[in-house]
């Protein structure tokens, strides 16, 4: 027999308890507290989910914990081998109370889609979700448990031994999980299918899969470019009287439909829009819950039910197609980038601009900052021409910091980023207010583009990346998966705005857009339509999806290809 000793640098520790445990009682330990004091999101779920003590199954009910136990227990078992287990047990105690946190206040999910959203977050966004409530949340659900398992002495065996115990403690997890699944099958197997969101939450196994998913998934992205449309070009209308045509696109943040004035909102969140003669899809839809997954996928050809998100940086997207037709590209950013969408064209970023009547001192810049300077570019243009402006827009949890405080029209407003902690009223005081402010920025848009009418035949296509939820249900912000988010974090708001002009070189047919406007349009249909409004030809444009093509009257029209176009730049 083995006679055990004590980890040596345990041993090394003055402090260290008059208690020594092997590697799996403290594996134990650690997966008892991360269920009863990491997932409180979880217990809650499954609980409404089996109908609390109603149930009228007493084995399941007492199973439910033990299952948890056994799952978290094998799976750290797996994870946490040698020296290292201390380690590993202690990044997890931190990293699911980190979880617990955002699950518990936001009402949020861990996956991997919301992984990539982290990791892509800037640091500005990041900094505002960091609050006391949370340091604390974290420094006793996650900082103090891992320094008082490293008082524990550890017990030290041969390495034989220390195999064998593991290997045991593996098949007794598989085998218990196993029994437990066979004998209430029907039990689990209703609440897996009617509460899909359980798997999301149960920590720290939901952390393991979303690291799992993105790094596969990073691993899988191709290295070699994939080029599309490199045959585009343009439609040349014939005529002394020709221009330009110049079209801008609004990437809007985090704005739902069911918020704004123009969808039956019943307060006045488009004041200036309102005046404007434009066109108001009340039916359209994100591509994704979060900027990391809609913008790159709007800009894509794929459409949601084909979009990868390994897209992003290996295939070309809508703005590459309009560069190899001869259409100049600019990129105007006031978030966290472009997600892949303009990194082969000219881009600019407004939020470093300095801008002393539009940027806060020493923080962000408010969304007229994507105007500044747009019409000292657009002076020096003599070719058809589209600009994207990428919006702070809505974006929480603090969103009284996306507006002046003169379109603070709302009051009381949430200034604190724990929405949980405010009151439902002031958190959308603030996000109603945040929107009136799109309102204005979209509407001095178009005022931009009225007032180069006479170089250009102009339009602005306005659509949202994704929605927000604001509390319902307990649910706040965004980035649920799509198949369990609610619809405020899908149906977004799209508008659209037409000089005349272009309404004329577009062949448009009077009022036909106007009749489509209520259909069911989404983030699908940005790439044909833009292609159509541009009028490029090319073997990736799809006139099924292009919301102008079946209101556009025939027309005949000469052509120009790519390498010509260059030339007339």
């Amino acid at each position: 027999m083995t006679k055990p000793t004590t980890d040596n640098t345990a041993n090394s520790s003055s402090f260290a308890w008059k208690i020594s445990l092997s590697r799996p009682m403290q594996i134990l330990l650690v997966s008892v507290w991360l269920l009863v004091f990491s997932n409180s999101t979880f217990w809650t779920t499954v609980w409404q989910g089996i109908g609390g003590w109603d149930n009228g199954s007493p084995l399941f009910l007492l199973s439910l914990p033990v299952l948890a136990l056994l799952w978290t227990f094998g799976l750290l078992t797996l994870l946490a081998w040698g020296r290292m287990t201390k380690w590993v047990l202690g990044l997890f105690l931190i990293v699911s109370a980190s979880a617990s946190y955002f699950m518990n206040s936001f009402g949020i999910v861990i996956d991997y889609d919301m992984l990539t959203n982290v990791v892509q977050t800037d640091t500005r966004e990041a900094l505002e979700l960091l609050s006391p409530r949370m340091f604390i949340w974290i420094a006793l659900l996650g900082v103090l448990p891992a320094f008082l398992l490293t008082r524990i002495e550890t017990r030290k065996f041969s390495w034989k031994r220390e195999l064998s115990m593991k290997l045991v403690s593996v098949v007794v997890a598989l085998a218990g999980i196993g029994g437990i699944a066979m004998s209430e099958y029907q039990s689990y197997a209703s609440l897996f299918r009617n509460h899909r969101e359980i798997r999301l939450q149960l920590t720290p196994s939901n952390v393991v899969s979303a690291v799992n998913g993105y790094v596969r998934r990073e691993l899988k992205t191709p290295t070699q470019l994939e080029v599309i449309g490199a045959d585009a070009h343009r439609q040349m209308r014939v005529g002394n009287a020709v221009k330009p045509r110049l079209t801008i696109v609004v990437v809007g943040e985090t704005a739902r439909a069911e918020n704004f004035a123009l969808n039956g909102y019943k307060r006045d969140t488009n004041p200036e829009l309102s005046k404007q003669n434009i066109i108001n899809f009340t039916n359209a839809s994100s591509c994704g819950t979060a900027t990391a997954v809609s913008v790159p996928c709007m800009f894509q050809q794929a459409g949601r039910d084909d979009y990868k998100p390994s897209m992003a940086t290996s295939r070309e997207g809508l703005l590459d197609v309009l560069k190899h037709a001869g259409v100049n590209v600019l990129w105007r950013d006031n978030n966290s980038g472009c997600k892949g969408a303009c990194d082969r064209v000219a881009s600019v970023d407004v939020s470093n601009l300095g801008l002393a009547d539009i940027c806060e001192a020493g923080g962000e810049c408010h969304d007229e900052a994507l105007l500044s300077g747009l019409q000292d570019y657009l002076d020096t243009l003599k070719d058809d021409t589209v600009v994207v402006l990428h919006m702070k827009g809505s974006h929480g949890p603090s969103y009284s910091k996306r507006y002046p405080q003169a379109f603070e029209h709302f009051t009381p407003v949430c200034q604190s980023s724990e929405l949980d902690q405010c009151s439902t009223e002031s958190i959308v005081n603030a996000y109603d207010n945040s929107l009136r402010y799109t309102d204005h920025v979209l509407a001095q848009t178009i005022e931009l583009l009225k007032a180069n009418q006479a170089r250009f035949d102009t339009a602005m296509l306005y659509m949202s990346d994704h929605g927000e939820s604001l509390g319902e249900n307990g649910i706040y912000l965004h980035g649920l998966p799509y198949a369990m988010a609610p619809q405020q974090q899908t149906h977004i708001p799209m508008i659209l705005w037409m000089s005349q002009g272009m309404e004329e070189t577009a062949n448009l047919q009077p009022g036909c857009l106007q009749s489509v406007k209520d259909k069911a349009w989404s983030q699908d249909n940005l790439f044909d339509s833009v292609l159509g409004l541009m009028a490029i030809q090319t073997s990736v444009y799809d006139p099924a999806r292009d919301m102008f093509h079946q209101c556009q009257a025939p027309q005949q029209a000469s052509t120009i290809s790519g390498a010509q176009a260059k030339g007339v730049n």
